[in-house]
C-alpha cells in the first residue's frame, strides 16, 4: 500500500524516537536503580526512576504505532491489541506530566527551603507521589477501554478490510470521549504545567540570585527548566489543545495523529532532564559515550587494517604479474 506523506513522516519519526529513546532511557533507568538502592534515597530519585519507567512503557508500545503508520493509520492487529496499546500509550504520556511537576516541586523546595527539605527528605514521599501520578493517568486513560467496548461504526470498515484504532467515533462515543478529553487536558496538563512553571521560575530565580552558586550549576538549572517547559509546550501542548478544540467543535480532530507524535517525542527529551537532574545519570551517559567512542575507534582501526592488508595483497599480486611478464619477454 502506498503511504500518504503524513503516514510516512509518522513512521520514520516514530522509528527514530524508538531507536534513540529506548537506549537512553535504559541507561538512565540503570543509573536511577543504583541510586535508589543506596541508603536513604531522595524522593526526587524515586520520581526520576518513575518517569523513566513511564517513558519505557511508551517506547515499548511504539512498535505498534510504527506498524499502524506503516498501514497508513489503519489497524491490522485486532481489537484487543488496539485497546491495550492505546491504554498503555496514553497512560504513559499522561503519567509523565505530574511526575515532571513533582520533580519541579522537589527542585524548588531544595533551594528555597534547604533545611526543611533535608529534614523531610524521605523516599516514601516520592513513592506516594509516583503512585498518585499513576492512578490519575491510568484511571483517566481507562476511557480507551470503555470507548472501544461501546457500539462503534467499525462494521463497515472491517468489511472493507480497513479497521482503525481509537478513531472515527460514533455520536454516542463522542458524547463520552470529548468531555473526558477536556478533563484530561485540565487535570493532567494545565494544572501540572502551571505548577511546573511556577516552581522552575522560582528555582531559576533563586539559583541566579545567589553569588555562591557556580556558573556550571546555574547553567544546569536554566537548561533543566528550559527542557522541561519545552516538553510541556511542544510535546504535550498540541495534543492537549486538540482536546479543547475537539470539545468546542464536537468532533475528533484529523490532525490528532501528528499531535500524538509530538507527545511521544517526550520520551526522547526526558533523558536530557535526567542528565541535568542527576550526577549519576551524567556519569552513566559519559561512560556510555566513552564506550561508544572506544568501540568506534576499534572498528575504525580494524577497517583501516583490513584495507591495508587488501592493498598489500593487491600490490603483491600486481608485482608478481609484472615479474612474470618481464621474464616472458
Amino acid at each position: 500500500m502506498a503511504l500518504s506523506p503524513r503516514s510516512l513522516g509518522l513512521f520514520f519519526i516514530y522509528l527514530i524516537s524508538f531507536l534513540i529513546g529506548l537506549p537512553a532511557n535504559l541507561l538512565a533507568m540503570r543509573a536511577f536503580i543504583g541510586r535508589v538502592r543506596q541508603p536513604q534515597p531522595a524522593p526526587i530519585h524515586v520520581l526520576l526512576l518513575s518517569l523513566t519507567l513511564a517513558d519505557l512503557l511508551l517506547l515499548l508500545l511504539l512498535p505498534f504505532k510504527i506498524m499502524e503508520a506503516a498501514y497508513d493509520l489503519y489497524w491490522p492487529l485486532g481489537d484487543l491489541l488496539c485497546v491495550l496499546t492505546g491504554f498503555g500509550f496514553y497512560s504513559g504520556i499522561y503519567c509523565s506530566t505530574w511526575l515532571l511537576a513533582g520533580i519541579s516541586i522537589e527542585r524548588y523546595r531544595s533551594v528555597a527551603f534547604p533545611v526543611q527539605y533535608k529534614l523531610s527528605r524521605r523516599p516514601l514521599y516520592g513513592v506516594i507521589a509516583a503512585v498518585v501520578s499513576c492512578v490519575l493517568s491510568f484511571g483517566h486513560c481507562s476511557i480507551v477501554i470503555i470507548v472501544e467496548n461501546l457500539p462503534t461504526n467499525k462494521t463497515t470498515q472491517q468489511a472493507q478490510g480497513l479497521p482503525v484504532c481509537y478513531d472515527d467515533f460514533t455520536e454516542e462515543q463522542l458524547a463520552l470521549v470529548l468531555p473526558v478529553r477536556l478533563e484530561l487536558c485540565l487535570v493532567l496538563f494545565f494544572i501540572p504545567m502551571a505548577v511546573t512553571t511556577f516552581c522552575y521560575w522560582r528555582f531559576v530565580h533563586i539559583m541566579l540570585s545567589r553569588p555562591q552558586v557556580g556558573a556550571r550549576k546555574r547553567w544546569r538549572a536554566v537548561a533543566l527548566a528550559a527542557v522541561t517547559l519545552f516538553n510541556f509546550l511542544v510535546c504535550f501542548g498540541p495534543y492537549n489543545v486538540s482536546h479543547v478544540v475537539g470539545f468546542i467543535q464536537r468532533r475528533s480532530q484529523s490532525w490528532r495523529a501528528c499531535a500524538v507524535l509530538l507527545s511521544a517525542l517526550n520520551a526522547c527529551i526526558d533523558p536530557l532532564i535526567f542528565y541535568f537532574s542527576s550526577s549519576a545519570v551524567r556519569k552513566a551517559f559519559n561512560k556510555g559515550l566513552q564506550r561508544l567512542q572506544a568501540w568506534g575507534a576499534s572498528l575504525s582501526g580494524c577497517w583501516r587494517a583490513r584495507t591495508q592488508e587488501q592493498a598489500l595483497e593487491k600490490g603483491d599480486g600486481t608485482l608478481g604479474m609484472t615479474n612474470i611478464n618481464f621474464r616472458g619477454d
